[in-house]
């Protein structure tokens, strides 16, 4: 079952994860939107995170799961970034992801099943 998760960037600025490597490189709500379904879509920033660990095979394999039909769609809203991202994954995986994108800049607003 699908859930839809209610983001909101406050300063799509300071959006940006502890390591600049895996964090949102975006300026705008349509970039942010394609990183992050990128990122949910793909195990490919899981993977890149996890070869940076001290012992990446003790790190925790369902952290890395996918999917592929996940869709996100970004609105600007005046100095702020609106974010909608709909997607199967667990609520642990999709906060892992944009921690990793966002470090903590980014409020959860809402979530709903899809």
């Amino acid at each position: 079952m699908a859930t839809r998760y209610h983001l909101r960037l406050p300063d799509p600025a300071l959006a940006r994860g502890p390591i600049a490597t895996l964090a949102f490189h975006s300026a705008s709500a349509e970039g942010f939107a394609e990183e992050l379904q990128a990122a949910l879509r793909s195990p490919g920033l899981f993977e890149r995170w996890r070869a940076l660990q001290d012992d990446p095979d003790a790190v925790e394999s369902t952290l890395g799961v996918s999917d592929p039909e996940a869709v996100v769609t970004g609105e600007q809203d005046d100095l702020s970034v609106r974010l909608q991202a709909t997607t199967t994954l667990p609520g642990e995986v999709f906060k892992h992801r944009l921690r990793l994108l966002a470090g903590s800049h980014w409020e959860l607003r809402d979530v709903t099943s899809a």
